[in-house]
């Protein structure tokens, strides 16, 4: 059984940084194609950045050289390290893989 759990969100300043992780089970996180996406307040689902089975790492331009993706297959972990983060970056941050969702963890970026 595919499960997807989020954490590392929290409350940070403009200009910090924070980690998120995604723990999987039920898979081996190497073969696949994973996501990282997020809903601000009020807005629809936007995709932030993506690691193939392969190891190849896509960004969206609005976090382009802010965030970088990585996994850990050891730990059946992915994460998200995200710097330099800016108010916009203000979201419920999901793990995604296929039709399977992680229950989401909330970003705030404020000062």
């Amino acid at each position: 059984q595919v499960q997807l759990v989020e954490s590392g969100g929290g409350l940070v300043q403009p200009g910090g940084s924070l980690r998120l992780s995604c723990a999987a089970s039920g898979f081996t996180v190497s073969n696949y194609y994973m996501s990282w996406v997020r809903q601000a307040p009020g807005k629809g689902l936007e995709w932030v950045s993506a690691l193939t089975g392969g190891g190849a790492t896509h960004y969206a331009d609005s976090v382009k050289g802010r965030f970088t993706i990585s996994r850990d297959n050891a730990k059946r972990t992915l994460y998200l390290q995200m710097d330099n983060l800016k108010p916009e970056d203000t979201a419920i941050y999901y793990c995604n893989l296929d039709q399977f969702w992680g229950q989401g963890t909330q970003v705030t970026v404020s000062s």
